[in-house]
C-alpha cells in the first residue's frame, strides 16, 4: 500500500477548521485535524509546502517511522505549527490503518478499558448568579461534571465568557482584540463564585475551573488554596507553564488537583511536571501533540507517575480530533475526563460523526478507523474567515500572557 496524494481542506462552518485528507492506491483515505486556532494558514503552508510532497509514495501503515521522519527530518523540532502538521498526518494514517484492518481506532491502541467516556460541559455567566443558573442547566442535561466561568466584577470582558447571548467563541474576525484584565479582582471573586455554586448545587456535581494561565505562581497558589473547600475536580492552567517549575509553588500550598497542557506539543513540555508530581491531569490534544503515535507515549509516561489524561476538547478542534480523542479515552487506563463542547449544527453539515452524548458520557461506535468523514461539497460552502484570539493587557497597559 502506498500514499498517492493528499490535500488540505480549509472551511469555516461556524469557525475555521483545517482537515488533511490522505489518499492511498487501495482507494482508502484517512482524515487528520490540522486546526490551530488563529494560525490556521501557517499549518496549511507547512503541510502543502513541506509535508505532503514528502508523504507521496510512502506506506501509510508505517506510522512510527513516518512520525519520526517528519519530526527529525525538519531539524527545527517541536513548536505548534510543526506539531499540528505532524499530528494531522499521524491521525490520517491511523485512520487509514483502522479502515484497512476493518477495526475502530481504539482496538489498535489496546482495546477498550471502559465502555463510555466521562465528559464535562461548560457553564458560563456574565456574573455569579448567571453562572449558577448555567450550572443548573447543565446538570439538567445530565452532565456529571461542569466547568464554571463567570464575568469578574469590574472587568469589562472575562476570557471564557461569551460577549453576548450566543455561544462562546474565543477567536473573533480580524486582528486580535485587546482586553483589559485585573488579576486582583479575579482572585477576590473566584472563591465567592464557587461558594455560590456549591451552595446552590451541592457536592455531587464535579466542578472545574480554567484560569487561562493568568496568575503568577504565588497568585495561583493562593487561588488553589482558597478553592480547596469547594473540592474542584481540577483547576486548569493556573500559571503559564513554559517554566514547569512554576507549578511547585501551587503544589506546596494546596491539594487542589491541577490540569495543564492544552498548549503543549511535546513530551518534553511535561517532564518536570510529571516526575515531580506537580500536575494531576495532562490536556495535550491529539491534533497538537503529535497524534496517536506521540500521545500514546506521553500517556504511558504520565501513567507511571499516577497522572491522568484530560484532553482539551473545545470547539476550536474539529470533530475528527474529538472522535480520535474518544477512541484514545476508551483505550488508555489512565483516562480522567474529556472536555466536551458540542459543535454547532453548521459544523455537522460538513463533518459526519459517529459519537453520541448520553447522561454525562460520550460513546462512539465501531466504525473502522476514526469514524468521522467530511463532505467536501458542504465544506466548500463555508470559506475560510481570518480570525484571531484576543490579547490581554493589565490595567496599566502591559501586554499580558495567557
Amino acid at each position: 500500500m502506498r500514499i498517492t496524494d493528499a490535500k488540505v481542506i480549509v472551511c469555516s462552518p461556524g469557525r475555521n477548521f483545517v482537515t488533511l485528507k490522505v489518499f492511498t492506491d487501495q482507494g482508502v483515505y484517512g482524515l487528520g485535524d490540522a486546526t490551530l486556532n488563529g494560525r490556521e494558514q501557517a499549518v496549511v503552508a507547512y503541510l502543502v509546502e513541506h509535508c505532503i510532497p514528502a508523504l507521496i509514495g510512502r506506506d501509510p501503515r508505517n506510522t512510527e517511522d513516518i512520525w519520526h521522519y517528519f519530526y527529525r527530518g525538519a531539524y527545527w523540532k517541536r513548536g505548534p505549527v510543526t506539531m499540528a502538521a505532524i499530528s494531522a498526518i499521524d491521525l490520517a494514517l491511523w485512520d487509514i490503518k483502522g479502515k484497512v484492518l476493518g477495526t475502530p481506532l481504539h482496538n489498535l491502541i489496546g482495546g477498550k478499558s471502559r465502555e463510555r467516556v466521562l465528559v464535562y460541559a461548560h457553564a458560563t455567566g456574565h456574573d455569579a448568579a448567571e453562572a449558577v443558573d448555567a450550572v443548573a442547566k447543565k446538570i439538567g442535561e445530565g452532565f456529571l461534571a461542569v466547568r464554571v466561568q463567570a464575568g469578574v466584577p469590574g472587568v469589562a470582558r472575562s476570557y471564557g465568557v461569551a460577549r453576548g447571548e450566543g455561544a462562546y467563541e474565543p477567536a473573533e474576525p480580524g486582528l486580535p482584540q485587546e482586553e483589559v484584565w485585573d488579576t486582583a479582582r479575579y482572585l477576590n471573586f473566584a472563591p465567592r463564585l464557587f461558594e455560590a455554586v456549591r451552595s446552590a448545587h451541592g457536592d455531587d456535581v464535579h466542578l472545574l475551573h480554567d484560569v487561562h494561565h493568568r496568575c503568577t505562581p504565588i497568585e495561583a497558589a493562593r487561588l488553589a488554596k482558597e478553592l480547596e473547600p469547594h473540592h474542584l475536580f481540577w483547576l486548569e492552567d493556573p500559571v503559564t507553564a513554559e517554566l514547569q517549575e512554576g507549578l511547585r509553588w501551587v503544589r506546596r500550598h494546596s491539594t487542589t488537583p491541577i490540569a495543564i497542557g492544552e498548549v503543549f506539543n511535546s513530551i518534553y513540555d511535561v517532564t518536570t511536571l510529571v516526575t515531580e508530581g506537580l500536575v494531576d491531569y495532562l490536556r495535550t490534544p491529539l491534533c497538537h501533540g503529535g497524534g496517536i503515535t506521540n500521545l500514546v507515549k506521553i500517556a504511558a509516561f504520565a501513567a507511571t507517575y499516577h497522572v491522568q489524561m484530560g484532553f482539551h476538547g473545545a470547539t476550536d478542534l474539529s470533530p475528527v480530533n474529538l472522535a480520535a480523542s474518544l477512541h484514545f479515552d476508551l483505550a488508555i487506563n489512565n483516562f480522567g475526563i474529556q472536555e466536551y463542547m458540542p459543535h454547532p449544527d453548521l459544523t455537522h453539515e460538513v463533518f459526519k460523526t459517529n459519537y453520541r452524548y448520553e447522561k454525562g458520557y460520550l460513546s462512539i461506535d465501531d466504525t473502522p478507523g476514526i469514524g468521522v468523514d467530511i463532505d467536501e461539497a458542504a465544506a466548500a460552502k463555508f470559506p475560510y474567515r481570518p480570525a484571531s484570539l484576543p490579547v490581554a493587557r493589565k490595567t496599566d497597559g502591559t501586554a499580558f500572557h495567557w
